[in-house]
């Protein structure tokens, strides 16, 4: 348990004030040795320069060089550098065999002298690698409720809607502004703090823990603000520093898993943010019409708190080049050696700003405007997005208006989208698990373009759900009907998502993180005007006609994803980001 603090925020900061007398690594302890191999590379008695390290490119996208005779293993952290690639699947399975192993690690020394810092054991536990099960299994856990909690405070707003508008004398249209602007929020957050948490120096920790601690704080006077302006200024504040686990909650869970088992951790956190949303009226609507519209906004700060307190205490730095970075610092520090260095640091100690801020905010751009897959997969998925966002404001005009239902009632209908998420889970695992790995252990990883074919027969089910619900919405068919129809919807859109998540990494993993956050504020941009111009789209044409319009839509969906399927191979030949087979 120790371990688990000394990594977290807390125990960062009591090492701080304390001038690391408390919650000490092994390196810090009287009782430390370096491994023998380090010791000679110290002492310049083994191990002759590698080269330059920045031609180190070719060396980490191999597998390591092992040493039969002396047991000792050289490399670079292969495992946590190599792109999401054939390579990157060897990789894995070579760490899991030396793992067991516990080999003594020599790190390589560069033509300028300068030792690279890597782990001391093929079995390090500072590795995010090597944690056990349950310590991975309990900082997933913790990045789901990060990400649930964000999620869910945006439309627990929902339900407080009408009392919004009775206070601060405002119309519907007006009053949505409370929700579309927190999720404009968290859609421009990441282009911001994504790649800040790409920076090793800085690490992903301190993004969460200010930006979670802000958020907190702000969702006090948002529950207590007496002008309707200020509610808007700080919703959108709310959204806009919840926002980092929406962009790198994925990254960080890809920290400690290996190729084969990020699928199945990736479902749980793509889960947690998908629910969120859906079950946010639920968490509010019977209590708002008894408390008041605030208690919506007392809920977020109840939820958000906790999992804050967690995060302080328990949420360990997960990225690789950010702990060897400290690593390394703390090594120059006790054996008074500036030849330790992080292979980060020497990758950025001539980087500028500017060069920086153009590889993460202009990179994600060009590559959208240039490549034509990543296009469909920004568009695609904006478009769900926002008939997602949309279905917030068809709800209260559908089952008051035909059903007869109260705010608490309709929140419970908000649990379709919880069965749809549980039916696509249980889908695309399967998937997974009975078919795609099977195959990757036999025969090799696939071309990119296999992890779309969940979503092909998957891309039919939008379209289907959303007709479905179009033309059974009204008094006269029974509400399970309309309800069936979202649930169809739900679940094939998780598939959906899923597939195409998994299939830019493989096939932009040198642009991914950036990726994700262009494709996180494309989809929160369009699901900002969603909420806007649903309530006059169904108000001029009607739920049937308006969510019929929103089925033609995702019928681009159907042509998009098939097209990338068969063609998605040439597409990434033509690309100059791509990566080809």
């Amino acid at each position: 348990m120790a371990a688990y603090i000394r990594d977290a925020p807390f125990g960062q900061l009591v090492r701080l004030l304390t001038k690391n007398k408390y919650f000490q690594y092994p390196e810090e302890k009287p009782d430390f040795k370096l491994p023998e191999p380090w010791i000679k590379l110290m002492n310049g008695t083994d191990a002759p320069p590698n080269g330059e390290s920045e031609k180190k490119s070719e060396e980490q996208t191999s597998s390591p060089n092992t040493d039969e005779e002396s047991g000792i293993l050289s490399h670079t952290s292969t495992l946590n550098t190599t792109p999401f690639t054939e390579a990157r699947l060897e990789a894995d399975e070579q760490h899991e065999i030396e793992k067991v192993k516990s080999t003594p690690i020599v790190p390589t020394r560069t033509k300028d002298g300068a030792i690279l810092v890597d782990w001391y054991y093929t079995d390090d536990a500072e590795n995010p690698h090597n944690w056990s099960n349950s310590k991975r299994a309990m900082m997933t856990t913790l990045i789901c409720l990060y990400t649930f909690v964000v999620y869910t405070t945006s439309a627990i707003y929902t339900s407080s809607l009408q009392g919004v508008m009775e206070e601060f004398n405002v119309d519907s249209l007006v009053g949505t502004l409370g929700l579309s602007l927190y999720v404009l929020g968290y859609g421009v957050g990441p282009l911001i703090f994504s790649p800040l948490s790409e920076i090793p120096v800085i690490g992903r920790n301190p993004v969460y823990i200010i930006t979670m601690f802000l958020f907190v704080i702000i969702s006090i006077p948002t529950a207590f603000v007496g002008n309707f302006p200020g509610l808007l200024v700080l919703r959108f504040l709310q959204g806009f520093f919840g926002s980092p686990c929406l962009a790198s909650g994925g990254a960080s869970i890809g920290d400690m898993y290996s190729l084969i088992s990020l699928p199945y951790a990736m479902m749980a956190w793509v889960s947690a943010a998908y629910c969120g949303p859906a079950l946010g009226p639920l968490l509010s609507g019977f209590a708002v019409p008894v408390k008041g519209w605030r208690w919506s906004l007392y809920e977020s700060i109840w939820a958000s708190a906790p999992v804050f307190i967690l995060m302080l205490l328990f949420l360990p730095e997960t990225s690789s080049a950010t702990i060897l970075l400290r690593r390394a610092q703390r090594l120059r520090k006790i054996y008074n050696d500036n030849r330790f260095m992080s292979q980060s640091e020497i990758d950025q100690r001539n980087m500028r700003v500017s060069s920086i801020a153009i590889d993460a905010l202009v990179k994600p751009i060009e590559i959208t405007v240039k490549d034509p897959a990543v296009l469909f997969v920004q568009i695609y998925t904006a478009i769900i997005y926002g008939i997602y966002y949309s279905f917030f404001e068809v709800f209260p005009l559908v089952y008051p208006v035909d059903y007869g239902m109260n705010l608490g009632q309709i929140g419970l209908v908000f649990l379709c989208i919880l069965i749809s998420c549980i039916l696509g889970v249980s889908i695309y695992g399967f998937y997974i698990y009975y078919w795609m790995n099977p195959r990757i252990a036999r025969f090799g990883f696939p071309v990119q373009e296999a992890r779309l074919i969940p979503a092909l027969p998957a891309s039919f089910g939008p379209t289907i759900g959303l007709f479905l619900f179009a033309w059974t919405a009204r008094a006269s068919i029974h509400w399970i009907a309309p309800t069936i129809g979202i649930t169809i919807y739900g679940a094939t859109v998780f598939i959906v998502m899923q597939c195409v998540f998994v299939y830019i990494p493989l096939s932009y993993p040198m642009y991914a993180a950036s990726l994700f956050a262009a494709n996180d504020f494309f989809r929160s941009a369009l699901a900002c005007g969603s909420v806007l111009f649903a309530h006059p789209l169904f108000g001029n044409l009607g739920v049937a006609r308006g969510v019929s319009l929103l089925g033609g839509l995702s019928v681009i969906g159907i042509v998009g994803i098939w097209l990338l399927y068969f063609y998605g191979a040439r597409l990434r030949s033509l690309s100059k980001f791509a990566l080809s087979e």
